[in-house]
């Protein structure tokens, strides 16, 4: 049988084994090693903005009060809006990337940059540690906090702190903040000493409660944010406590701070005094009708008071009474206070220039040439008062003190709250309007300003307390 001759068309490679042996030996090297080589793949698709701040979060470079908007830019890009506000005394600042929302805020009275309060992600708020200790992780992150809550409640026990004596002595701790070694803190810096030292109310005070003079007999009203009332500080002092339209809200900063200048039973100016304590929602009282109100109730529930010290003196930390509406009716109820002969203590100009005070640290019994001006030392004040570098009790616990480094406003009212009560055992019949003339009449000169002097206080009503001071 005869086959017709077929050509059969090669393959390529074929012919390259067929006519170079050595082919043969690379190809088996392929079939053997190909498998197991990663070919490339088709790039991951890139983590969304929500992937990313959860990522971050759950492994602690997001952390509130610690990350700052400048952080949260370098891991997600330009925000796609902005927005500042302002929230009381904070100034907020907002930044929108679409599926992921950050609110910054700080202390509108300080330097400090903004730091990361709240995030959400694809509507879901983060855990980034708020309301928890926070640990600070490098030196630099001392920078992020500000003077006035500072370092309360802070773990700084990982820094070397040896080189920050100038930062630390501008921020505030407590007795929670949670230290380093020894070896580690600057020279001569000893936080348990500077609380024990602060408790001191200072201008010689303890003198005269080394005499008796220590308030007994005389009560203080003091309107004010929610207290914690079992603080050991104060606990024994409240002869009535009401909340006013507060009912459910936490024990807040100011108030336990308030109480304990004026009648702690360590750091206050009249711990023989009794306090009656109105708690008042003071963020949403923006207008003077309901202080008012409560003042009037004050002055005629003073009047009922038969077993109990009389109301002498009310303490109300605000200062912006002239600047609310109706003032009018505020001094209607000032007026009525004073014709009950109690006396109203505010930071309102209108009432009193009053300065702050800082005292300098290391002087156990400060005298009225131990300090000098505070944050707000106005130079147009007409009276001084202690209020930085003081220890005052904290809302964080029964037990917690905490040392204040900027002193506000608002702690020089119940110090001389406490002043008031001082006087007022002394001599029972002295009007308010004798009270507020002693303090600027016996003020101590000094190189800061006119200092508030109890001893020359108590020293004047001593030597003559039947003499009008208001005619001389």
């Amino acid at each position: 049988m005869n086959f017709k001759k077929t050509t059969i068309p090669r393959n390529p490679l074929c012919l390259i084994l067929s006519c170079w042996p050595p082919a043969r030996l690379l190809l088996a090297w392929a079939v053997l090693i190909l498998p197991y080589v990663a070919l490339p793949q088709a790039d991951k698709p890139a983590a969304t903005a929500p992937q990313l701040v959860r990522t971050a979060a759950k492994e602690g470079a997001i952390v509130a009060r610690l990350t700052t908007p400048d952080e949260l830019e370098r891991l997600l890009g330009k925000p796609q809006n902005e927005d500042r506000g302002r929230d009381g005394d904070w100034v907020t600042l907002t930044q929108d990337y679409g599926e992921v929302n950050a609110l910054f805020a700080r202390l509108g009275e300080f330097t400090n940059p903004f730091t990361l309060f709240k995030l959400r992600a694809a509507g879901e708020e983060l855990d980034i540690g708020q309301g928890k200790q926070l640990n600070l992780r490098t030196v630099g992150d001392l920078r992020k906090l500000d003077s006035f809550w500072g370092l309360a409640g802070v773990s700084v026990a990982k820094l070397d702190l040896r080189d920050q004596a100038s930062k630390l002595s501008a921020l505030t701790f407590d007795s929670l903040t949670v230290w380093p070694p020894g070896d580690q803190l600057p020279a001569g810096f000893n936080p348990r000493t500077l609380l024990e030292q602060g408790k001191n109310p200072g201008l010689g005070v303890r003198k005269l409660h080394e005499k008796g003079i220590d308030g007994r007999g005389v009560g203080i009203a003091i309107l004010d944010q929610p207290l914690l009332k079992d603080h050991e500080e104060f606990r024994d002092k409240i002869t009535r406590y009401e909340a006013v339209e507060v009912d459910g809200v936490e024990p807040q900063m100011h108030g336990a701070a308030v109480v304990s200048i004026a009648v702690g039973k360590s750091c206050g100016v009249a711990p023989g005094a009794s306090v009656y304590y109105f708690a008042a929602p003071s963020w949403k009282w923006l207008r003077n009708e309901p202080w008012a109100e409560q003042l009037e109730r004050i002055v005629d529930l003073n009047s009922q008071i038969h077993d109990t010290p009389k109301i002498r003196v009310v303490s109300i930390s605000l200062g912006a009474f002239s600047e609310r509406p109706n003032y009018a009716r505020w001094r209607q109820a000032l007026q009525k206070a004073e014709q009950a002969n109690i006396l109203v203590v505010t930071c309102d100009p209108d009432f009193l220039h009053i300065g702050t005070l800082r005292r300098i640290e290391n002087h156990d019994e400060p005298q009225p040439g131990d300090y000098q001006r505070g944050l707000y030392g106005r130079p147009d004040a007409v009276l001084l008062v202690p209020a930085a570098n003081r220890t005052l009790a904290s809302f964080r616990g029964c037990q917690v003190y905490t040392y204040d480094r900027t002193g506000g406003m608002s702690w020089t009212v119940p110090y001389l709250a406490g002043v008031a009560a001082l006087a007022w055992q002394v001599d029972p019949n002295l009007t308010p309007h004798q009270i507020v003339e002693l303090w600027s009449r016996t003020a101590a000169k000094t190189a800061v300003g006119p200092v508030l002097d109890p001893i020359a206080v108590i020293t004047a009503i001593e030597h003559d307390s039947k003499v009008s001071l208001s005619t001389r």
